[in-house]
């Protein structure tokens, strides 16, 4: 059963952990509840290829854990923003043992966003505005109907990968690359 919002409407981030809309997808954004529709085929076979991945060479050389599966991550506080990733990687030395219930209060150092044939752009470059001001280093965004990824970076750096390109782990991942029409 879903806790009822906060005055004014604004929603905080325990609430939402327990909020049940059922088929939809949410994420909090400055207190306010955005809900979309679940993706489609397409973006989950993208988002599960590259998650599988970066887990399995996280794994292989003991850098950290990736999560996947639209895991939420609180990004602010005050009001509260809880965004949801398709895939992240969050390095060994910052991954909580044993893993919090609820949300992680901390944005990853690698985010993947798949975009699906609803999302307007003006939301995607909200996500990656949230992730990167949050601390996140690196903001992979895939989007298999161009097939092409942009690659965001904390410093301000932006690379357009066509899909005969490769995505680079970079000092994040080191050693890890895979060619985007492997992820396609």
């Amino acid at each position: 059963m879903s806790e009822p919002p906060s005055a004014a409407g604004v929603l905080t981030a325990d609430e939402l952990l327990y909020l049940h809309l059922p088929d939809k997808q949410v994420e909090l954004v400055r207190g306010k509840l955005i809900v979309r529709e679940p993706p489609g085929y397409q973006h989950g076979l993208v988002a599960l290829s590259l998650a599988r991945l970066l887990a399995n060479y996280a794994h292989d050389h003991n850098l950290g854990v990736v999560v996947a599966a639209e895991t939420g991550f609180r990004l602010f506080s005050n009001p509260d923003t809880v965004r949801a990733a398709d895939a992240a990687f969050i390095g060994r030395e910052r991954a909580p043992e044993p893993p919090p219930r609820g949300y992680l209060a901390l944005a990853p150092d690698l985010v993947v966003e798949v975009v699906s044939p609803s999302d307007r752009p003006g939301e995607v470059q909200g996500k990656v505005s949230d992730w990167l001001t949050a601390g996140s280093r690196v903001v992979w965004v895939l989007d298999p109907g161009r097939h092409r990824a942009i690659v965001y970076r904390a410093d301000g750096s932006v690379d357009l990968l066509s899909e005969h390109d490769v995505l680079d782990g970079e000092d994040i991942l080191p050693g890890f690359s895979c060619s985007l029409a492997e992820v396609w």
